[in-house]
C-alpha cells in the first residue's frame, strides 16, 4: 500500500493564526498520511513554523480543525495532547533546558521515568537513539547540555523526539534539524529519517536546504504569505521549481569566488592568526577585502577561532587606526539577540558611536538605521519597533546580519550564520558580502554548508581545533574539503 492510498494520519483544515494585527495563518488546508515524509517549505515568515507550533500543540489556532486519526480534537488540544498522540517536535529554537543533563532533558517528555534508577534508565533510551541515528556522536547521558556545542544540542534533541516508552510514535516534525549540523551528521539524520518513515512513522520537514527536502520527501508543500501555495509529489519538483514555486527568481550566478583582491586595499592584512596547539607553521591571515572560509566537521575549533579573532588575537592595525570586528552568531538565542529589546535596537547596538551625539545616543539616527537596513535585508516586519521575538528564526538572523553589516567593523566574524536563513534570502546576503567585501572589508566565515565555501577566497579546514589544510582557488572542491577534514595533523618531524 502506498502513502497515497493510506487515509489521513493528520488533517489541518482552514488552520488560521493572528498575532494582534499580523496574520500568520490564512487559512491552511494539509494532510499528512502515515509513513510519508513531507517536506515543508517557504521563505521565512510565510508560517511553516506557527503552523507547526499549532500541530505540537504549543500554539492555539485562532481558528479552523485540526484532526488526528480522523478524530477532531477541538479547543483542548495541547502539547499534552500531541505527545499522547504520538507526536512530537524539534523546534528551529531548540527548547532543551541548558542546566539538566542529557538524560534529565529526556525524562521531561518521559514522566513515566520515575521512581528508583529513574536516570540510568533515561541515559539508556536517550543513548540508544544517539547511537543508532548519529553514530560516533561522542555526547554522553550525564553531559551537561548547556556545555555542549550547538550541534550536539541539536542531536540530542533529534534524538529524544525519536525516543520511544508508554507512548507509540506517530509523527515527528523537524523544524531546520540539520541547520547546526555537518555534512557527515546530517547525511546520518537523513538516512534515519527515510528508515523511520519506511517503518510506518510520518515525519514532516522543514528546511531551507532545498537538496535535503527534494531527497528524502514523499510529497512537497509550498507556503507563501500564511497558505500552502503548492503542493506536489517530490519528483514533480526540482531545485529550479521548488523555488519559482516559493516566489523567489531564478537566476544564473556567475562564479562568485573573486579573482583579486581589490587594488584600493591591496597589501592591508588585518589577520593573522596562529591556533593555538598548531603543530606546523600553517596560520590564518586574512586581507583587506577577502572573504576567508573556515570549514571541517562542526566542533573542530572553528569557533573557538573567531571567537579568538573577536577577542583581538593576531588582529592587526588597519591603515585608519584599530580595526574593529563584529560578530554574527549561528545560535542567535545564546549569543545574538537581545530579547527585550525592538528590531531598531538590535540593528543599532554596534553602531553607537556613529549613532550618538555627545552621549546620547540620537533616536533619528537609529531609526535611519534599521529603517535602511530593513528595506535592504528584507526583514518581514511591520515596522522596526516591533519586538525581536515577533520574528521567525530566519528573520532575526536577518537583523544580525544587518547589525554586523551596518556597522563600521573593519572585520566581519560569521559564525555558521545561515540557520533557518530562506534560499532568497542567502543569495541576496551573498550579494550583499560581495559588495562589502569589494569595498575593502573582510569576512571570516564559519559554515557547514559546502555550497557556501565557493563564495570563498581561501578556506582552512580546521581538524582538532587546528588548521589541518588551506585552500585556495580551484582546490576549494568538495572532494577536498571531505579528505582535509579526516585529515590527521601530526607533529613535525
Amino acid at each position: 500500500m502506498t502513502t497515497e492510498t493510506r487515509p489521513p494520519l493528520i488533517a489541518l483544515k482552514g488552520i488560521r493564526k493572528v498575532f494582534g494585527a499580523v496574520q500568520a495563518l490564512a487559512g491552511v488546508d494539509l494532510e499528512i498520511r502515515t509513513g510519508e515524509c513531507l517536506g515543508l517549505v517557504g521563505h521565512n515568515g510565510a508560517g511553516k513554523s506557527t503552523l507547526m507550533n499549532i500541530l505540537a500543540g504549543t500554539l492555539t489556532a485562532s481558528g479552523g480543525d485540526l484532526e488526528v486519526a480522523g478524530t477532531n480534537q477541538g479547543k483542548g488540544y495541547s502539547v499534552q495532547s500531541a505527545g499522547n498522540l504520538g507526536i512530537r517536535c524539534v523546534f528551529q529554537e531548540l527548547s532543551l533546558c541548558p542546566n539538566l543533563s542529557v538524560a534529565e532533558n529526556t525524562r521531561i517528555i518521559h514522566p513515566m521515568l520515575k521512581g528508583f534508577g529513574w536516570r540510568k534508565r533515561a541515559g539508556i533510551l536517550i543513548m540508544d537513539q544517539l547511537d543508532l541515528i548519529f553514530p560516533g556522536h561522542g555526547i554522553s547521558s550525564s553531559s551537561i547540555i548547556g556545555d555542549l556545542s550547538i550541534a550536539k544540542r541539536q542531536m540530542v534533541e533529534i534524538a529524544r523526539a525519536f525516543t520511544v516508552t508508554d507512548t507509540e510514535l506517530h509523527l515527528v516534525i523537524l523544524d531546520e534539524p540539520t541547520s547546526s549540523l555537518d555534512a557527515q551528521v546530517a547525511d546520518q539524520l537523513l538516512a534515519h529519517i527515510r528508515g523511520i518513515a519506511s517503518q510506518g512513522v510520518s515525519i514532516i520537514l522543514i528546511s531551507h536546504l532545498l537538496g535535503e527536502i527534494l531527497q528524502v520527501s514523499d510529497k512537497i508543500a509550498v507556503m507563501k504569505d500564511g497558505r500552502v501555495v503548492d503542493l506536489r509529489a517530490a519528483e514533480k519538483f526540482d531545485r529550479t521549481s521548488l523555488v519559482e514555486a516559493m516566489g523567489s527568481t531564478v537566476v544564473a550566478e556567475a562564479a562568485p569566488r573573486r579573482d583579486a583582491v581589490p587594488a584600493s586595499a591591496k597589501g592591508e592584512e588585518r589577520v593573522h592568526m596562529r591556533p593555538p596547539g598548531q603543530p606546523d607553521d600553517q596560520s590564518i591571515r586574512a586581507q583587506a577585502g577577502e572573504v576567508i572560509g573556515f570549514a571541517g566537521l562542526a566542533g573542530q575549533g572553528q569557533t573557538a577561532a573567531l571567537l579568538s579573532v573577536y577577542d583581538g588575537h593576531g588582529v592587526l592595525p588597519s591603515t585608519g587606526g584599530e580595526a574593529a570586528c563584529c560578530f554574527v552568531a549561528g545560535d542567535r538565542q545564546v549569543d545574538g539577540v537581545l530579547p527585550l529589546w525592538s528590531i531598531r535596537k538590535n540593528i543599532g547596538i554596534s553602531s553607537l558611536k556613529r549613532l550618538r551625539s555627545g552621549l546620547l545616543v540620537q533616536g533619528e539616527r537609529e531609526q535611519e538605521l534599521a529603517e535602511a537596513w530593513k528595506d535592504r535585508i528584507g526583514i518581514r516586519a511591520p515596522d522596526v519597533e516591533a519586538p525581536i521575538l515577533s520574528l521567525s528564526g530566519g528573520n532575526q538572523q536577518k537583523v544580525l546580519f544587518a547589525r554586523a553589516l551596518g556597522s563600521a567593523a573593519d572585520i566581519v566574524l560569521m559564525d555558521d550564520p545561515m540557520r533557518g536563513v530562506d534560499v532568497g534570502t542567502k543569495n541576496e546576503v551573498y550579494a550583499i558580502i560581495r559588495q562589502e567585501a569589494s569595498r575593502g572589508r573582510t569576512f571570516l566565515w564559519y559554515t557547514t554548508e559546502m555550497e557556501e565555501l565557493d563564495y570563498c577566497d581561501r578556506v582552512y579546514v580546521f581538524r582538532d581545533g587546528v588548521v589541518a589544510e588551506t585552500l585556495s582557488g580551484d582546490d576549494i572542491t568538495e572532494e577536498k574539503l571531505l579528505l582535509a577534514s579526516f585529515k590527521q595533523v601530526a607533529e613535525p618531524a
